[in-house]
């Protein structure tokens, strides 16, 4: 599934070019392009540990280069994993650590009929009702949530990527403690999980 396909396809205006080596500075291209290298992996520090997540570019393209337009513009330091649901899926992105809403600065068009489902390790886009309302916000599924996947008469949640390093962390996240704050009236963390770096990975690593 995600994770296996090598090589990618090019859409639209965007160009996933297979260009070993880029630095985070140069991962944005000219008039919002955004080249990326073959495998399209990001690792993701934060207050518990490390993951590494790898994107799906052709089954995904407009969300994976929305995602990296965020990860490059360094929008997620600093922000937190704000909703844990046990047995669901863990959310972050948004929020600061303060429960200050980030300004987003784009949404995405909902791709949930890509043919990807919810598992266990994989990461989709949250978003409002409105079903092409997701900017930055993402959440890492804990187990297979079936129910997240588009139906013939709903739009889903779209999975544009998996968690191929590093899911022990995101089990630890999804089980610390949680309840009410600020205009939550659950499953926020007690103490902050913060995300504190986000970077494209080169080829070697």
């Amino acid at each position: 599934m995600i994770g296996r396909m090598r090589n990618f396809l090019a859409v639209g205006l965007l160009t996933l070019a297979a260009h070993a080596g880029l630095a985070q500075d140069d991962a944005v291209a000219r008039e919002g392009q955004i080249i990326i290298s073959g495998e399209a992996r990001v690792r993701i520090e934060t207050s518990m540990g490390d993951f590494v997540v790898e994107l799906d570019a052709g089954r995904a393209p407009e969300t994976v280069q929305s995602f990296l337009q965020y990860v490059v513009d360094d929008h997620y330091e600093g922000t937190i994993f704000h909703r844990i649901a046990a047995g669901f899926i863990v959310q972050g992105g948004g929020y600061t650590a303060d429960l200050v809403l980030k300004p987003a600065t784009r949404t995405v068009f909902n791709e949930s009929g890509n043919g990807l489902s919810n598992l266990r390790a994989t990461i989709a886009m949250a978003r409002g009702n409105e079903p092409h309302s997701a900017d930055s916000q993402f959440y890492i599924n804990l187990v297979d949530n079936a129910s997240l996947n588009p139906r013939p008469t709903r739009w889903g949640y779209a999975v544009f990527g998996e968690v191929v390093e590093g899911m022990e962390v995101i089990d630890l996240i999804g089980a610390v403690p949680t309840g009410a704050r600020g205009e939550f009236d659950r499953d926020v963390p007690v103490d902050p999980i913060v995300i504190e770096r986000v970077e494209l990975l080169r080829e070697e690593e």
